[in-house]
């Protein structure tokens, strides 16, 4: 995993501290949402690293209204940001209207904040328009010193963003998951090594491969990691990976 920038690391060491007390008081104090969206603005520019005249609006039309803060990098438009009174409880209903933007503009991320706890959103456009969390963490419990703490907040740093970094994570995201898992447990291979080890330590056990398959899918398995969409793509990319080897293997062992 690729070291981070030394910039980023100081700058979080020497502010993060200051705008957790911030954070925090402004939540017990129930501010309105426009005193919130001022700490924001001061945290993406002293923590994440954004100019804050430069490269944060909070002039970008959507339809009718304007949302929240909007990051542009280079003159190009690369992130939303929707942001709630930091007395209140995020939820997704918050995301509707910028998702809905941000979809039709091109735009793939989208942060949800009330200063104190921050999500990272991916929005999808195939059939349908759709969104994944891919990050989320509370300001006020995060430390320097953690490097998991760092990594999660890089997602959000004009450093991620500029070095795609919130799409490597996501992609990362993607293999490790309970959808994966559940696509290799019940591949053919693993159906065979579970079942030489049943025989291997209960030899007189008479255990069909389907047999096993089948329990291992519906009694071992949770059912939300089989089914829907993500799923679907999870057992689409492991065969694909299998299809991989077995050609790569196939090369290997082919005449000259």
């Amino acid at each position: 995993m690729s070291r981070l920038p030394k910039k980023f690391v100081d700058r979080v060491g020497v502010n993060l501290k200051k705008y957790q007390r911030v954070a925090t008081a402004q939540q017990k104090a129930d501010v309105a949402e426009a005193d919130t969206v001022t700490v924001v603005k001061d945290i993406l520019a002293d923590v994440f690293g954004y100019d804050k005249y430069e490269e944060l609006t909070s002039e970008h039309q959507i339809k009718a209204t304007y949302c929240d803060l909007a990051i542009r990098i280079g003159g190009k438009l690369r992130l939303l940001i929707e942001v709630k009174s930091a007395g209140s409880s995020l939820a997704d209903n918050h995301l509707r209207q910028v998702i809905d933007y941000g979809a039709h503009q091109g735009i793939h991320w989208v942060i949800l904040t009330n200063a104190v706890e921050w999500r990272l959103i991916r929005i999808y456009v195939s059939n349908q328009i759709s969104h994944e969390e891919v990050c989320r963490f509370i300001l006020p419990d995060m430390t320097p010193r953690n490097e998991d703490h760092l990594r999660q907040m890089f997602l959000f740093a004009k450093e991620g963003l500029t070095t795609d970094a919130m799409d490597a994570f996501h992609q990362q995201a993607q293999l490790f998951n309970r959808f994966t898992v559940a696509a290799i447990l019940r591949s053919e291979p693993v159906v065979a090594v579970v079942r030489r080890e049943l025989r291997r330590l209960f030899p007189d056990l008479k255990v069909a491969p389907e047999n096993l398959a089948a329990l291992i899918e519906h009694e071992v398995i949770k059912r939300e990691a089989m089914d829907g969409d993500k799923a679907k793509e999870a057992a689409t990319r492991i065969r694909k990976a299998q299809g991989k080897i077995e050609r790569a293997r196939k090369r290997e062992v082919a005449p000259i």
